[in-house]
C-alpha cells in the first residue's frame, strides 16, 4: 500500500495493538490456533471511506475470506509513521494492508510464485493500486521473497484464534502485470415507474444508516424509471461487501449492476 495522503484522509481512523507476526510452514500445517484474539480497532473501520476518488467499503467480517492477487511492500518512506489503524508502522515488524478487510486481523499469504507462507497482521490500509490486493511490510516481503521483484502473485486468507470455515475466493484478480480499463459497477436496490417510492427507498435506506445511495433516472421506450444505486465502484470486493451488508439490514434486493445495465 502506498499511503500518500491517506493519513489525510483517513484522520477518523485509528489506535490498536501491536505488530506480531507468526510463519507457516510450507507443508501446509496451520497455526490459526496460536494467533491472538481480537477486535476491530475503534479507528479504522469506518462503514467506507475514499481514496483518490474511489469509494472503499469495509466488510462487516473477515470469517473465511480468501483472495488471489498480486502483492507489493512498502518500507523505509513510510516507518515511523501513523498507519490507518493509528499504530506506528514499523517495516521490521510482520504487518500488511488491505483495502476492505476489519483491521486488525491475521491473514495467512501465501507467495504463489515460490511456495512460501506466513501469517501477517493486517493494520493498515492499502495498496490504492490497481490491481494489488494487498501491501506487505518490508520484514514480511522479505521473508516471502517480495521484496526482490517488488510484487508477486498471492493467495491471502484469513486466521483466527479458531478453525474457521472456508468460504469461496471473494475476489481473483488476473495474475498479470497488464490490467483491462475498469469497468464502473452499481449496487442496485430498486428501479421504480415512481419517483416517490424511489424516494421512500432511500429513505429506508438512510434509517438503516446507508447515507450513500442516489436517485438516477433512466428513459427508456416504456418510460422513465428510477433507479436507487450505490456507486460508481471499480472493485468487485466493495459491491460485494455492499450487497452482504445490505441483505443482513433487509435490503434483499440488492444486486451488483455494470454501468452498461438498463432497468
Amino acid at each position: 500500500m502506498r499511503l500518500y495522503s491517506v493519513a489525510l484522509l483517513l484522520t477518523v481512523f485509528a489506535l490498536s495493538a501491536c505488530t506480531f507476526g507468526v510463519p507457516i510452514s510450507d507443508r501446509g500445517k496451520t497455526q490459526a490456533s496460536t494467533t491472538p484474539k481480537t477486535s476491530k480497532s475503534k479507528r479504522g473501520n469506518p462503514s467506507s471511506y475514499i481514496v483518490f476518488g474511489k469509494r472503499y467499503h469495509v466488510l462487516d467480517s473477515a470469517d473465511g475470506f480468501v483472495q488471489r492477487g498480486i502483492a507489493s511492500w512498502y518500507g523505509t518512506k513510510f516507518h515511523g509513521r501513523s498507519t490507518s489503524s493509528g499504530e506506528i508502522y514499523n517495516m521490521h515488524a510482520m504487518t500488511a494492508a488491505h483495502k476492505t478487510l476489519p483491521i486488525p486481523v491475521y491473514v495467512e499469504v501465501k507467495n504463489l510464485d515460490n511456495g512460501r507462507s506466513m501469517v501477517v497482521r493486517v493494520n493498515d490500509r492499502g495498496p490504492f493500486v490497481t490491481g494489488r490486493i494487498i501491501d506487505l511490510s518490508y520484514a514480511a516481503a522479505k521473508k516471502l521473497g517480495v521484496d526482490g521483484p517488488g510484487t508477486a502473485n498471492v493467495e491471502i486468507r484469513t486466521v483466527g484464534s479458531g478453525p474457521a470455515k472456508p468460504k469461496s475466493v471473494v475476489r481473483t484478480i488476473p495474475l498479470a502485470r497488464e490490467f483491462e480499463r475498469d469497468i464502473p459497477l452499481f449496487v442496485q436496490m430498486g428501479s421504480f415507474s415512481s419517483h416517490d417510492n424511489a424516494t421512500n427507498l432511500v429513505q429506508n435506506l438512510v434509517d438503516a444508516n446507508e447515507s450513500s445511495a442516489k436517485i438516477t433516472s433512466l428513459q427508456t421506450t416504456n418510460g422513465t424509471f428510477y433507479r436507487v444505486r450505490v456507486g460508481p465502484l471499480f472493485d468487485v470486493d466493495e459491491a460485494n461487501a455492499i450487497v452482504r451488508r445490505l441483505k443482513n439490514k433487509g435490503f434483499q434486493t440488492a444486486r451488483i449492476v455494470v454501468q452498461e445495465d438498463a432497468e
